[in-house]
């Protein structure tokens, strides 16, 4: 802080014409109004720079969530052939007092299709089973680091194991020509059989995803994308 007879003499020298090196450093010193602004934007810029993934990391998000949505809207379509199978048998069971022999095994067929490959969407909207009461008391880096460990010990392998144990069954089914035996109609299993590897593989992908997801809000407290809160 520059003394007042320093001040006094620049001023007098400033009046001369002519004033000496000191008192061009003291008007070159910056004030404490500008120290203080200074280092308030320092601080500001500091904490709203947040890290953001890179565009490879968000391009695989991305692209396995778009082939997760799109497909489950295609996959969605089997809830035709279950709903008409049931509207027939009632119909046919009680109206022409002649059951089908088919209509169970459609039923069962259709919505066990459904069922699983509907819950690779379910993964993608965040709409499985969680215990709230605790899961919605951790921060969102806890919620990360939990999800990550999950998925890479428990999720991920066990899609992998059911994909290459499924994925044998299906070919044998195919190789004999597997029928079901729950009624008359008898129909081919193997597809019903082929649809638990496609299943088991469409939710090792959409893991990949979660996986990052968990990841990246492990690492900076914060989740790249937020799931709607799904009431069942």
């Amino acid at each position: 802080m520059p003394s007042g007879r320093s001040a006094s003499r620049c001023a007098e020298s400033g009046q001369a014409g002519w004033p000496d090196v000191e008192c061009r450093n003291l008007h070159a010193l910056p004030s404490a109004q500008d120290r203080t602004e200074a280092v308030t934007a320092a601080v500001t810029s500091g904490s709203a720079r947040k890290p953001t993934p890179s565009r490879g990391y968000l391009a695989v998000i991305r692209a396995i969530d778009k082939f997760t949505e799109v497909t489950s809207y295609l996959f969605v379509l089997v809830i035709i052939p279950l709903i008409l199978a049931n509207v027939v048998e009632v119909f046919a069971r009680y109206v022409l007092r002649a059951p089908t022999i088919w209509a169970l095994d459609v039923t069962t067929m259709s919505y066990a299709t459904l069922f699983m490959l509907g819950a690779v969407l379910a993964l993608l909207k965040g709409a499985h089973v969680r215990t709230d009461m605790l899961w919605e008391r951790f921060s969102d880096r806890t919620k990360g680091m939990i999800d990550s460990l999950a998925a890479l010990l428990l999720f991920l392998p066990t899609m992998a194991v059911l994909f290459f144990i499924s994925i044998d069954d299906f070919f044998h089914a195919v190789s004999i020509d597997e029928r079901s035996s729950s009624g008359a109609w008898t129909p081919i299993i193997w597809p019903l059989r082929g649809v638990i590897p496609l299943a088991a593989f469409m939710l090792f992908l959409q893991g990949i995803s979660e996986l990052l997801k968990s990841l990246w809000a492990w690492r900076t407290g914060e989740f790249l994308t937020k799931h709607e809160k799904i009431e069942v």
